[in-house]
């Protein structure tokens, strides 16, 4: 008999079915016992009165895999308005390690987060963890799809580079061959160059960040979400793109998930690097935004503009990668921007420079990155693009205060394992 999944059964009512999952919980009572049995799209109800198959219930633990092929019955008190009946029970798995770390049938998992990293492979089952990464896939497919719909090309570059990308610091080094080596800190180089074949790109996929912070926003490898299109007038045709693509995520967690999401306004709210400081209270030669910082703009956006979204815009040249285009008014000031959600820093993006003797000016040792600068020789539009971080997006999204809520199996300054 074929199985079917637990949300499938109120399809079934008076038949027989199979469903297979794992032992959420047992209840033995006196006269009855209830096994409820979780798979991967909820739970099912499973009534046992028969004795012999009540010894075997006895028998099981929690997370032991199990098959029950039973008849479904209406119980509008039972998950989905039914429960499985008169049960035949077989054990898939063998016996589970008792006690278990941590119980997963209460509606929130009570072991530190430290805890749940150390047994990733069973705190991950818990409803609310399962739910988290559920809505990183929703949101990846979400950008993906607002961009297909804008002729965007996917492609997918390489995590082994030959040189940083943002900068010599905070990078992984390996040994190639007996050459020296990297782990990709963004896809940066080589998307601005499939802008030369496809004009409008974006990528999926792993960076690398040798940072030693051990703070709730920060991985050493997180997904990135990277697009870069070209033929734009500037930095704001970058940002009217990403407000597309993140009413596109927002919308697709929410159907996939049934999650509350935050509208995204037609127009986020936008603030230029020097006003924010002004209106944070920061001193005006303050060359970034502190965590602190973007907090209050966060607050600012909400209460004068009931946005979970501000821009902020035109940050110091002297903060920003050197293929950055500068503001044509004043170049002091970059025509790059970062998105604030919530009061954090989700996304960073702007113009770059597409001029091949522009690059000459500014790019630190050329030399070294000569393959990158070959291709602004042979002529490149004007274009930009922008970087989501996704665990972040996430963990904003759900209220999660960590970002290591949010990941399968994180890696930070202290851990490379499981």
């Amino acid at each position: 008999m074929q199985r079917i999944l637990s949300t499938d059964l109120a399809a079934h009512e008076k038949q027989t079915v199979t469903v297979a999952g794992w032992v959420h919980r047992r209840r033995l009572l006196k006269s009855v016992a209830f096994l409820i049995v979780r798979d991967a799209a909820g739970l099912s109800q499973v009534v046992v009165t028969d004795e012999g198959v009540r010894a075997q219930l006895e028998e099981l633990t929690e997370e032991t895999v199990v098959e029950v092929t039973a008849t479904v019955t209406a119980n509008a008190a039972a998950p989905a308005g039914v429960e499985l009946t008169e049960p035949s029970l077989r054990r898939l798995s063998g016996a589970v390690p008792v006690p278990l770390p941590f119980e997963l049938h209460r509606p929130a998992l009570s072991a530190t987060l430290a805890t749940q990293l150390d047994h990733a492979a069973l705190a991950l089952r818990h409803p609310s963890r399962a739910l988290a990464l559920r809505a990183s896939a929703a949101a990846t497919a979400g950008f993906r799809a607002a961009l297909d719909r804008q002729r965007f090309v996917e492609i997918h570059t390489p995590k082994i580079v030959g040189t940083a990308t943002e900068s010599g610091a905070n990078v992984f080094a390996l040994d190639y061959f007996g050459r020296s080596a990297y782990l990709a800190q963004s896809p940066q180089f080589y998307k601005q160059l499939m802008v030369g074949v496809f004009e409008r790109v974006y990528e999926v996929g792993p960076v690398f960040r040798a940072e030693p912070h051990d703070t709730s926003r920060h991985l050493a490898q997180y997904t990135s979400l990277d697009a870069e299109l070209g033929f734009i007038a500037d930095h704001r045709d970058v940002m009217a793109l990403l407000t597309t693509v993140v009413a596109g995520m927002t919308e697709a967690v929410a159907e996939r998930t049934g999650l509350a999401v935050p509208e995204v306004p037609a127009e986020i709210p936008s603030v230029h690097f020097a006003d924010a400081l002004r209106l944070v209270g920061a001193a005006p030669d303050e060359p970034d935004l502190a965590p602190a910082h973007e907090r209050e703009l966060g607050e600012w956006a909400r209460r004068e503009h009931g946005s979970e979204f501000v821009f902020v815009t035109g940050y110091p040249m002297a903060k920003r990668p050197f293929y950055t285009h500068p503001q044509p008014s004043d170049p002091r000031w970059s025509n790059s921007f970062d998105l604030l959600f919530r009061g954090l820093e989700l996304v960073t993006g702007g113009q770059r420079l597409h001029r091949h003797e522009d690059y000459l000016a500014v790019a630190p040792q050329p030399e070294t990155i000569a393959g990158y600068l070959d291709g602004f020789r042979y002529g490149m539009p004007p274009h930009g693009g922008f970087a989501i971080g996704l665990e972040r997006f996430v963990a904003r999204l759900t209220g999660a205060a960590n970002v290591r809520e949010v990941t399968a199996f994180p890696r930070d300054v202290g851990r490379v394992g499981p």
